[in-house]
């Protein structure tokens, strides 16, 4: 029933934001790691939905979703969020009932800021003006599925975001 998750997307994004940061959240406590901070933006402006924050690291973190067994092929992603420390991307990949199947990640080592291969296309709004024009979007490129490194479990999705600190 792929018309729920379009007609309910604002919905469906909430929902797995809170699901995401409940399972990292509760794999840190399984590791007896207690002292992990998530921020929450209330709009993503500067590229970014959660800031993860763990000793001297800070995660800036975008979040992409798709419904398993979509077509998409790429994900435009925010330049603000090359400005930011230890910025990245997690596409998560959800089934119709909302549970995490896998995740995909862009981004680089704790402490090191987004790769530079962000150069791809500019992309447009996905609703046309008043004469059908769909207008560019100068702040968001899209980056293809194959620069992102697949991740099977939320555990691994910790380490890499955490690194050395997810312990």
């Amino acid at each position: 029933m792929l018309d729920k998750h379009s007609r309910h997307s604002v919905l469906r994004e909430v929902i797995l934001e809170h699901l995401l940061i409940g399972a990292l959240l509760r794999a840190l406590w399984q590791r007896d790691v207690f002292d992990a901070e998530v921020l929450r933006s209330e709009f993503d402006a500067g590229g970014y939905d959660i800031v993860v924050s763990r000793g001297v690291l800070t995660r800036h973190i975008q979040l992409k979703a798709t419904i398993l067994g979509g077509k998409r092929t790429e994900v435009g992603i925010n330049l603000g969020l090359t400005g930011k420390p230890s910025g990245c991307i997690v596409w998560m990949f959800v089934t119709d009932d909302l549970r995490f199947d896998h995740f995909f990640w862009f981004g680089d080592a704790p402490g090191q800021p987004l790769p530079d291969t962000i150069d791809g296309r500019v992309v447009r709004h996905t609703k046309g003006d008043g004469l059908g024009n769909k207008l560019e979007r100068p702040n968001l490129r899209e980056v293809r599925k194959s620069a992102f490194e697949h991740l099977a479990t939320i555990e691994d999705l910790l380490d890499v975001l955490l690194g050395e600190l997810a312990h």
